[in-house]
């Protein structure tokens, strides 16, 4: 027994002997040009390795640098630069027959820059398809090493990636602290992959699925299904938006992806906060929420929103239609439709497009009714549809005392609050302004009013209207025809004037018929007289 237990550790340690020693007798630069080579051959990308060093207890193999040069008609700098890669490798055939079985792939801290064309492609769809650059021969080594390049595990931590668009003007989409992890990987199977990442300017997301086969023509095009999480993402700070300088918010996404060739379906939640839609516009108070399905061609780079509802507290529409991506620019082809949501909850979304009701005033009951069509750039949108509120309260504002300055008007009784029973009007809004026509509005204490006009973007009024008092007290005997007036001033500060001129085009149209029968009846008088 004591012999057996001898013999025992004198075989351990010559085995501690035998890997304690093998750093120096086994050179891991040996096998870099091999590596390089191989390397090269499956990306189909010229690589790069830096000094290698073996590390006996955690059976790695580490390399001080790697670069991965991009595709040329990307770009001449790396694909992928490192500050260092680890190869995870089996010690024993290493140390016995020399031979390198590589099992894992670790890149620590690599800048990975992600370009798309104008036609779809990225400077990584080609991955693995192609031969990479030649290189010049390495100085020969040991003849029986060879590679076994089978990775079971790919990481790569704290990275930086960089997505931009080729001939692009904007600044791109920068993830920071990437994690990245995929297991199992085979061009020929499905494989799990993860990925964590903050957002540079603001947001964090949160990306699992499973991928494979890998697609042979585009890498790009290769099956997958995920799921992603997206977490208080700047849409202004990350330069998502930066085509479109008047959109900001920040967006909390979770939802599902499917991708099956050149279509992705997409569907999921997602919530807004601070939502601005306008240049002159301030965040809304009110938390914006979509529930929506989307099919999106990669190669196009366009897409349908076949199911998009929108949750505004108790108010609920729908926006359905199509986008697609023309340079720089997103181009939006879209209907919103509206029925029966509460003007209370809407009314928190007005600072967000810029609008801004009478100072001191506020919006209290009634529902609304809004149908619009959206068409054009997103930074050059116009929106062009019918609005109609019904049986509201615009509290803390008199709109009998401010047309009663108007000498028509003075008979006219105000009060704290205008009661409106119906505002209708069809509206085109737009970034030079917003205009209105065929407005209707009815309000019990005052009568029928109607007219147009436009609101500038930065709120000032030009509106010609008129009224049609309803009778009773002193505006019985004020006037049987509409009465004309002005709305100038301000969205918070609106001043009401007569128009003096629609009046004098009344008094002319007045005197024109009166003349008009007079000479009338001095004709009819003329002609119908006897003879004596």
């Amino acid at each position: 027994m004591r012999r057996i237990v001898r013999w025992a550790g004198i075989v351990v340690a010559l085995l501690l002997l035998v890997l304690l020693s093998a750093p120096f007798w086994i050179d891991a630069n040996d096998f870099r040009p091999m590596l390089e080579t191989d390397l090269s051959k499956a990306l189909g990308r010229e690589v790069k390795l830096g000094d290698l060093k073996l590390a006996v207890f955690s059976g790695a193999v580490t390399a001080n640098d790697l670069s991965v040069a991009d595709d040329p008609i990307f770009n001449r700098t790396p694909f992928v630069r490192a500050k260092s890669l680890k190869l995870g490798i089996e010690l024993w055939p290493l140390i016995f027959s020399h031979k390198l079985n590589v099992t894992g792939l670790t890149i620590d801290q690599p800048e990975i820059t992600l370009m798309q064309s104008p036609s779809g492609d990225w400077n990584f769809s080609k991955l693995g398809s192609g031969s990479a650059a030649k290189t010049e021969p390495a100085e020969p080594r040991p003849a029986k090493r060879s590679l076994d390049l089978s990775v079971k595990l790919v990481k790569i931590t704290g990275g930086r990636f960089s997505l931009g668009r080729l001939g692009g003007h904007l600044r791109p989409f920068v993830l920071d602290q990437v994690d990245f992890e995929l297991r199992d990987f085979s061009y020929t199977s499905i494989f799990p992959f993860s990925l964590s990442a903050r957002v540079a300017g603001g947001g964090e997301i949160k990306l699992d699925g499973k991928a494979g086969p890998i697609d042979p023509s585009d890498v790009a095009l290769t099956p997958a299904q995920a799921s992603l999480k997206v977490a208080q993402l700047d849409t202004a700070g990350s330069g998502v938006t930066e085509a479109s300088p008047g959109l900001a918010g920040l967006i909390s996404f979770d939802g599902n992806g499917e991708s099956k060739g050149n279509v992705v379906e997409v569907t999921g939640k997602l919530k807004i906060e601070k939502l601005k839609l306008a240049k002159a516009g301030t965040p809304a108070s009110r938390v914006v929420e979509l529930d929506f399905a989307i099919q999106h061609d990669l190669r196009r780079q366009s897409g349908l929103v076949r199911r998009g509802d929108i949750h505004i507290g108790k108010a609920v529409a729908s926006l359905t239609g199509s986008y697609s991506r023309h340079g720089d620019a997103t181009v939006l082809k879209m209907n919103l439709s509206g029925p029966g949501m509460p003007i209370p909850e809407l009314a928190g979304m007005l600072p967000a497009m810029g609008m801004v009701l009478p100072a001191g005033s506020s919006l209290e009951g009634g529902t609304a009714n809004v149908r619009f069509d959206l068409e054009g750039p997103t930074d050059r949108l116009v929106t062009n549809g019918s609005m109609a509120f019904n049986n509201t309260r615009l509290s803390g504002f008199d709109l009998g005392k401010k047309m009663a300055t108007i000498e028509k008007l003075a008979g006219i009784q105000g009060g704290p609050n205008t009661e409106i029973q119906t505002l209708s009007a069809n509206l085109r809004m737009a970034p030079d302004g917003m205009s209105a026509e065929n407005i209707k509005l009815v309000v019990p204490a005052i009568g029928e009013m109607g007219g147009g006009g436009t609101i500038s973007p930065a709120n000032a009024l030009d509106f010609k209207m008129s009224v049609a008092v309803h009778g009773g007290g002193m505006m019985t005997v004020v006037s049987d025809k509409p009465i004309p007036f002005l709305v100038e001033g301000t969205c918070s500060e609106p001043v009401f004037r007569p128009d003096m001129r629609a009046v004098a085009q009344q008094e002319i149209n007045k005197y024109k018929g009166e003349a008009g029968k007079a000479a009338g009846s001095l004709l009819k008088g003329l002609f119908s007289g006897k003879k004596d």
